[in-house]
């Protein structure tokens, strides 16, 4: 399939729609994360639908020092990568296009929730993405919307933005793509060299050790929850062998866990990679509810996620996972 490139807003205009329109909005260097989402909009959209790709390396959204000027551009591929994957369309305007007469005066804000984490560590860059996500939700006039998990605090302020202004589009989140070893896919893993890149692994690899201390008390719990509590029954699980297993998760449901314990075992990891060569230099580990991104408490149910961003070299990376507390199923 080949993606028809658009350089105007005229010119998306022009194009018939019989369907529902998916529009998936990048800064281009795609790779297997964006197909995938690409995948995902074509399924939703269906054959009759359309789905069309946004590709805009937006200014407002880098601050002073950051890798505006040399973000990877790579438009020829990316319209490849992005027919083979289902989009009809490739919109790639120019920064006059979008902004004619300049950075625009009128913005959208973020509110708190957007000066939190990333927001704190990138001051102003959620009110340059919001800002850009809803010219292009003008301009491309979706049905749907779709973006990817591992920007969370991205998709938790796109889906409120939608809610709070009444923009009359579905916004649908994908699935962090990961490479084989747990890194998460972005288009700045290019910028890290083999070493770099083995450190930039403990990203991933404290988010999965946070899931699994959480997993590990969940189970343990359930199987705690279990175990009788009569002499008479705990006299029959003696009979058959299972009394020192019952006390032993009984034991270990009990020691400290929870949030607290989440968070610790990623900061070990974290901790072990800043004595690497080269070290990775932790910016933030949060465990926060996702309604609003403030960190939870030990008594906190219900959805979180774990988030995590650092620098290794002179690439920063972020990545998360969700996390379920206040059940004995294993974390999602």
């Amino acid at each position: 399939m080949t993606a028809t490139l658009l350089r105007t807003a005229a010119e998306l205009r022009a194009r018939a729609r019989t369907g529902r329109r998916a529009v998936v909005m990048t800064m281009g260097a795609l790779h297997e994360g964006h197909a995938t989402l690409i995948r995902t909009a074509r399924g939703i959209a269906g054959p009759d639908g359309e789905v069309v790709v946004t590709v805009f390396v937006n200014p407002l959204q880098f601050g002073a020092g950051e890798d505006l000027d040399r973000y990877p551009r790579t438009l020829d591929a990316d319209i490849e990568l992005a027919g083979q994957a289902g989009a009809d369309a490739v919109f790639a305007p120019s920064a006059d296009e979008v902004y004619p007469g300049g950075e625009p005066q009128v913005r959208v804000t973020a509110g708190p929730m957007g000066e939190r984490l990333e927001g704190a560590a990138r001051p102003g860059h959620f009110d340059g993405m919001l800002t850009v996500v809803a010219k292009l939700l003008h301009l491309t006039r979706p049905d749907i919307a779709l973006y990817g998990q591992k920007d969370a605090q991205q998709l938790a302020l796109i889906r409120r933005m939608v809610r709070d202004l009444n923009f009359g589009v579905e916004i649908v989140g994908v699935p962090t793509v990961r490479e084989e070893d747990g890194l998460a896919l972005s288009s700045r893993n290019r910028y890290l060299s083999p070493a770099e890149r083995r450190t930039a692994l403990a990203l991933s690899q404290a988010l999965f050790a946070g899931r699994d201390r959480h997993a590990a008390q969940q189970a343990l719990r359930a199987r705690a929850s279990e175990v009788p509590s009569t002499r008479a029954r705990a006299e029959a699980l003696s009979a058959i062998g299972e009394s020192r297993a019952a006390a032993d998760a009984h034991a270990v449901a009990t020691t400290a866990g929870g949030p607290g314990a989440v968070r610790a075992a990623a900061r070990l990891v974290l901790d072990e990679a800043a004595r690497l060569t080269p070290p990775l230099d932790l910016d933030y580990l949060a465990l926060v509810d996702p309604s609003d991104f403030t960190e939870i408490g030990d008594d906190f149910t219900g959805e979180a996620v774990l988030a995590v961003a650092a620098r290794v070299g002179t690439t920063r990376l972020i990545d998360n996972i969700p996390l379920t507390f206040g059940t004995f199923g294993a974390a999602s």
